[in-house]
């Protein structure tokens, strides 16, 4: 999980990537920047747990993935995001960096942990306002619009010990707390939210394969010490679902007028083409798609 120093994503460098210099004709146009319509953002993505590190500093607390990251075997070279891209403290010069680069949007996620330590079962860690403050006015600073990822796959350790997480309707209320004091803390200068990010995806990691935690799965999808593969993705999607809706309503009902802004949700996608031009292979399309998409 040991990340490196700059872990973004670059549409124009990956146009470049998949078209290098040395592949492309002398006739071939060079892509430009006036080439995209007024509006387009050039942006980079991260997520907190990946990139911040500071782990347990400044009144933080624990969440799934440093506890899940601590356990020997649990991760490739027993890595962990306790320091990651040490972007807690070098923000700044990530920022620089995205400025040189001519970006002009980030998307990045907020540590549930850094806002509410114990979620609703403990105080608002002022701190962890402070820092999102300081980068939200840096961003705007230098011509860079923020987008916010309210969950990104990290949640305070403690709702996990005391009902289990998203397998618990609990989470959903849980859930729009945090959101809620997300739209209050940041929400005169944030116009783009996005709920959660790959909820089904992280379904399928943590509950069908057990390769995030809390780690549950059941043969043949796996060998976990708890889980069962067919229930519990069923029961925690339903969980982030309605916990997205209610932070959705919530959002439009008491924010969205006076804010601006905009709020959705993102999904992890997949396209599937039938191997064969047959009604058996275009019907195994459109489940591949509805297993993995639509749901």
């Amino acid at each position: 999980m040991q990340a490196r120093r700059i872990q973004f994503l670059f549409l124009s460098f990956l146009i470049l990537l998949k078209y290098p210099s040395h592949a492309r004709s002398s006739d071939d146009e060079d892509v430009k920047r006036s080439d995209f319509p007024d509006g387009f953002f050039f942006g980079t993505s991260t997520s907190s747990y990946q990139v911040e590190g500071a782990y347990m500093e400044d009144g933080k607390g624990l969440n799934n993935w440093d506890v899940f990251s601590h356990i020997p075997g649990n991760i490739k070279n027993n890595d962990n995001g306790d320091i990651a891209d040490n972007h807690y403290y070098r923000f700044l010069e990530d920022i620089e960096l995205m400025r040189s680069l001519g970006t002009n949007a980030y998307r990045f996620s907020i540590s549930w942990t850094r806002i509410l330590p114990r979620g609703k079962f403990g105080q608002v860690n002022p701190r962890g306002i402070m820092f999102y403050n300081k980068l939200i006015d840096n961003l705007l600073e230098r011509g860079i619009k923020p987008f916010v990822t309210i969950h990104h796959h990290d949640i305070p350790q403690e709702l996990v010990d005391r009902y289990g997480g998203w397998l618990s309707p609990l989470m959903q209320e849980d859930f729009v707390y945090f959101a809620e004091i997300c739209f209050k803390s940041f929400g005169d200068r944030i116009t783009n939210w996005i709920t959660m990010n790959e909820p089904n995806l992280l379904v399928d990691m943590s509950y069908i394969r057990g390769w995030y935690p809390p780690a549950h799965c059941s043969p043949p999808f796996g060998n976990c010490s708890a889980g069962n593969s067919d229930i519990e993705p069923l029961i925690a999607m339903h969980n982030m679902i309605l916990g997205h809706a209610k932070a959705v309503k919530l959002y439009r009902e008491l924010f969205q007028l006076k804010q601006g802004g905009s709020i959705g949700i993102v999904g992890f996608t997949e396209y599937f083409e039938p191997l064969r031009d047959n009604e058996f292979d275009r019907q195994a399309v459109s489940r591949a798609l509805a297993f993995t998409n639509a749901w």
